[in-house]
């Protein structure tokens, strides 16, 4: 009831009008106040989805309905990072900073480097043991963003004896951290469960 005030404060130094409470005057700017509270709400929300940075919801849906395809991101704060990175690329957008920065805005878990020779890229997982999931997506996305003559080759790792001796030496290590050999023991698990 914002405006009903408002509209009150601005008549009554006229004294034309009977503004008391349950009057039909005070009625009446009651129901224009309650319009205009509504209004100025609505224009609120406009204005936060207006800029990017603020956006929450609609304007991030009208942004995103610009461009081919959605960013893979669940938050809007995710979701408004990814955007600003899409429409930062440009003409001098290729250097592999500015694709490792687009990338990361994307919210994808990739990185891009130069490949031996002119004209190759090879794209890493570097948290991702094998092939992320959702990978023709993520592909998508980066075969998007990267220039459409360069030639991509993607990079896979996978978590080797090596690797897991490095971190766990002996069996009791991996125990002692709570392991099994289906990933994180549970309460219930009681023993390593290796086979």
């Amino acid at each position: 009831m914002i405006h009903q005030d408002y509209l009150a404060s601005l008549l009554r130094p006229l004294g034309v009008y009977d503004l008391r409470e349950g009057t039909v005057n005070r009625g009446e700017l009651e129901a224009y106040g309650v319009r205009l509270d509504h209004m100025a709400g609505e224009l609120e929300d406009t204005a936060r989805e207006m800029n990017l940075t603020t956006a929450e919801g609609f304007g991030l849906e009208r942004v995103e309905e610009l461009l081919p395809y959605r960013p893979v991101c669940a938050t809007p704060g995710q979701r408004r990072a990814a955007l600003a990175a899409l429409l930062r690329i440009g003409g001098d957008s290729f250097t592999p900073a500015a694709i490792n920065d687009t990338l990361r805005g994307c919210g994808l878990n990739a990185r891009a480097e130069e490949g031996g020779q002119p004209g190759y890229v090879k794209v890493y997982f570097p948290e991702v043991a094998g092939i992320p999931e959702g990978f023709d997506g993520l592909r998508a996305i980066i075969e998007e963003i990267l220039p459409s003559h360069v030639d991509v080759t993607y990079v896979f790792w996978y978590n080797t004896w090596a690797m897991a001796a490095e971190r766990h030496p002996t069996w009791g290590h991996a125990q002692d951290a709570g392991l099994s050999w289906y990933g994180a023991a549970t309460e219930n698990d009681g023993e390593l469960g290796w086979p």
